[in-house]
């Protein structure tokens, strides 16, 4: 459906360079396919393939840490945009991997008390304070063919 509502809009969205996997700072982004359209379909088509872009991006950071021999089979996101439904399905789809959102609303915070935990003595390391700390909230399966 996706593929459908975007038509020929095309999105790269590396406006302040590419931190990873590529490390070029003098990348540059890229929006092809507008027309004079004003409408909202127009509006949600450049909305979508910008989604999509991001979905590309994050599809070859996992490539490459693939390539490195990194077994990725999860992404878990939180906070900003990670919160909508639609940006974590897109996400899903664009990877070809399970996105699941984190549980809490404060995961920056939890994760600095995981470490906390390590650092006191009460967790053996951080994969131990994850499983003992974290809970995984809506979990997104890829459905859609968007990943190539």
């Amino acid at each position: 459906m996706i593929p459908q509502l975007v038509g020929e809009v095309h999105v790269v969205p590396e406006f302040l360079g590419n931190r990873d996997p590529f490390a070029d700072p003098d990348a540059r982004a890229l929006i092809a396919g507008l027309d004079m359209r004003s409408d909202l379909e127009s509006l949600l088509a450049l909305y979508l393939a910008g989604l999509c872009g991001l979905g590309c991006g994050a599809r070859q950071i996992v490539r490459a840490q693939q390539d490195k021999g990194i077994a990725v089979d999860t992404i878990v996101v939180s906070g900003g945009a990670a919160g909508s439904r639609l940006v974590r399905q897109v996400v899903a789809d664009m990877t070809g991997l399970t996105v699941a959102a984190s549980a809490s609303p404060e995961a920056v915070l939890l994760g600095s008390a995981m470490l906390g935990s390590v650092a006191s003595g009460d967790h053996a390391d951080p994969g131990e304070a994850m499983q003992a700390m974290s809970v995984l909230g809506d979990i997104h399966q890829p459905q859609a063919a968007l990943a190539g």
